[in-house]
């Protein structure tokens, strides 16, 4: 199993491969999932892949955010300099910019984001069609749960084992979005979520958890089967990453971590402590910390100090084999080879018959075997030598350190990877007309009979069969909704699907890849939900490649850049109803021993989110209502509109429906979203 350390900027990279990492993963200047780390140019972004190559340790580059369909050339122009470079993989989210690399650079190993929030073998199935070698699977998931996906998989996993957590599965949350126009899908996200959230009787501060850490179970990850064992934190400084690499490494090399670098890790960032609340199942209060002052006093210099002695020396951990050759009347000669089959030599001085001491093969190995200050160490070494010879030791340490360069050399410099540049999308400048219908998402079976106008109507999956059967028996046209968070219930939830089937309903809404593909297995009509992140043309095409019927685009767009999407797919937004800004497998209410009703998260000016429950996550909406009942004729390009009821009940939802209908805006406070604001 590898150890994969983050690389937030150039003073990273050393630590990480001198204290024992076998990859790491770095930002360029732009599709970085981390934007406000320092991230790297193309020269700085070269320099860390030959270092790194040189000694043996592969290099992801994260292009890990969604990206509009003006953005894409330049999305491109970095994926191709990657090739040219040879970086080891991709590491991406974006349907359509996957799409596009793979007919560009199809010998380019893509890795699947956790943004893409694959937590069921469904979804590790569908990223395998799509091309994925690996996927980097949800932080939520527990170990019976990662033991399961692994013991099927057709690619490679990877795990994160330290560093922060997120409240929200990755590549669900929108909470940065709405409240200030920061995009966590795009690398922008300003952690709103550490500031004071807080439900009655809970902790102040329940959307922030402690960092991660199962650094201890490497082994039984790789046991289970898991490739990549990975270390959150292109944001951390260089001490940071250097300690977690090397207990990563003393872990899975012994079994154990030094418990005192352990505690160095802790005083370098913690909040309050680690969590290894989601891997052994233990979810609940516990998991839940913050940055406290205690905290940040306990990275003093003396702690710094203590892991900077880590990394000033050159890891060597590159085997080569040597051939020394010194024969009377010949020039000397070394040559060394790699395991990757890459062999160099260095010719030196012609012997001189010895005066007094003739060289032996002990002085020889001495010198030659005197690799300190590179990567390599040689682990044979073959000596050719002629009795009565003499050379200088000088002789002996350039004939080492030529052949040791050119041979760091030529590993440095691999050749690229090959590259043609993709067809892009045809835009057709606007998409014409205003929505022609819409569709009504319900969290219960209570709808009025107002909403038989709906083309659709969505409702959960889990309403009793009597509850469907009768609306159907009104004349609803049913489509169910599975939910975005499948943790551990995939077999149960395709049981149901076969059951609802057989009540006659055939189309589904799938918010997340692996509902796409288990509804794909059941040759079901599937409308693609928001949490598929569609922002682009590319992503369109892929959808309808996929069969799907439909999709509702990113709520994250503005309606201008909307209006200028291309493909053939109808199109929908959510146009009414509170936003989903998180889906969160840790229940923020289960922090309070009142279990407060009505669910709700207050902030510091007391604004309320309310708390719903969705499969085996919970959605924290937003503290106000999306409303564009008054902006209809601003919907350009869009096929259909989508109400989202939630929190309302039965005659507030006609009500809403009314005001839908009359093109009049709900009183009160209400928001427009993104669609004319939009995001960094």
């Amino acid at each position: 199993m590898e150890i994969l350390a983050p690389a937030g900027g150039a003073d990273t990279i050393m630590p990480a491969v001198r204290t024992g990492a076998d990859a790491v993963y770095l930002g360029a200047q732009e599709l970085s999932a981390r934007a406000s780390a320092k991230n790297f140019d193309k020269n700085e972004l070269k320099e860390a892949v030959e270092y790194c190559h040189g000694r043996g340790v592969r290099v992801y580059l994260a292009c890990n955010t969604l990206v509009r369909d003006d953005e894409l050339q330049k999305a491109l122009d970095i994926i191709k300099y990657a090739c040219e470079i040879h970086v080891d993989a991709l590491i991406m989210q974006d349907l359509g910019l996957v799409s596009l690399v793979r007919s560009a650079a199809p010998d380019m190993r893509i890795h699947a984001s956790t943004q893409m929030s694959v937590h069921t073998l469904k979804g590790v199935e569908l990223l395998h069609r799509m091309g994925f070698k690996r996927a980097v699977l949800s932080r939520e998931l527990s170990r019976d749960e990662i033991a399961e996906i692994a013991a099927k998989s057709p690619i490679e996993l990877e795990v994160f084992v330290h560093g922060a957590l997120c409240m929200s599965v990755s590549g669900q949350c929108y909470f940065s979005a709405m409240l200030g126009g920061r995009s966590g899908n795009r690398g922008a996200c300003a952690q709103p979520c550490r500031l004071p959230f807080s439900v009655d009787g809970g902790t102040g501060h329940d959307l922030s958890l402690k960092d991660c850490s199962i650094i201890s179970y490497l082994r039984e990850l790789e046991a289970l089967g898991v490739a990549s064992a990975k270390i959150e934190g292109r944001m951390k400084r260089p001490e940071y990453v250097a300690a977690a690499v090397a207990a990563c490494r003393q872990s899975l090399d012994t079994g154990k971590a030094d418990p005192e670098l352990i505690r160095r890790l802790e005083a370098v960032f913690s909040r309050s402590g680690f969590t290894d609340g989601y891997f052994t199942g233990k979810r609940g209060v516990s998991m839940f910390g913050v940055r406290s002052k205690e905290d940040v006093m306990s990275a003093t210099n003396k702690v710094f100090g203590s892991i900077h002695t880590m990394y000033k020396d050159e890891l060597q951990s590159v085997p080569v084999n040597a051939g020394l050759s010194i024969r009377r009347d010949k020039a000397s000669a070394l040559t060394v080879s790699d395991e990757d089959g890459n062999t160099v030599s260095s010719e030196g001085a012609v012997p001189e018959t010895a005066l007094k001491v003739p060289l032996t093969e002990e002085r020889c190995s001495s010198y030659i075997c005197k690799t300190g200050g590179t990567p390599f160490r040689i682990s044979r070494l073959d000596i050719e030598l002629d009795d009565g010879l003499s050379m200088p030791a000088l002789e002996l340490n350039s004939l080492r350190r030529n052949a040791l360069d050119r041979l760091l050399n030529i590993r440095a410099r691999k050749p690229s990877i090959a590259y043609k540049d993709p067809q892009l999308p045809e835009f057709p400048g606007q998409r014409k007309g205003l929505p022609k219908y819409f569709r009504s998402r319900f969290t219960n079976g209570d709808i009025p009979d107002s909403f038989l106008d709906s083309e659709l109507i969505y409702v959960p999956m889990t309403l009793k069969d009597s509850e469907l059967e009768g609306l159907m028996d009104r004349g609803f046209a049913v489509a169910v909704e599975i939910p975005r968070g499948m943790f551990g219930v995939e077999n149960k939830i395709y049981e149901r699907l076969k059951e609802i089937q057989a009540l006659g309903i055939n189309e589904v809404l799938a918010s997340n890849l692996g509902a796409v593909e288990l509804a794909k297995d059941l040759d079901m009509d599937i409308h693609g939900g928001f949490g598929l992140n569609i922002m682009n043309t590319s992503s369109i095409e892929w959808a309808e490649k996929e069969g799907l019927l439909d999709v509702e685009v990113s709520f994250e767009l503005t309606l201008e850049q909307i209006s200028v999407l291309g493909g053939r797919l109808p199109i929908g937004v959510i146009s009414s109803g509170r936003l989903p800004l998180m889906l969160t497998r840790n229940c923020p209410a289960d922090n309070s021993p009142r279990k407060p009703a009505p669910m709700l998260l207050r902030d510091r000016k007391g604004m309320e989110f309310p708390l719903q429950k969705s499969g085996t996550c919970t959605e924290v909406l937003n503290s106000v209502p999306l409303d564009l009942s008054d902006r209809k004729r601003e919907l350009v390009g869009v096929d259909f509109e989508v109400l989202r009821f939630s929190v309302e009940n039965s005659v507030e939802n006609g009500e809403n429906l009314q005001l839908f209908n009359s093109e009049k805006c709900r009183k009160g406070l209400y928001t427009r979203g993104l669609y004319y604001r939009g995001v960094e």
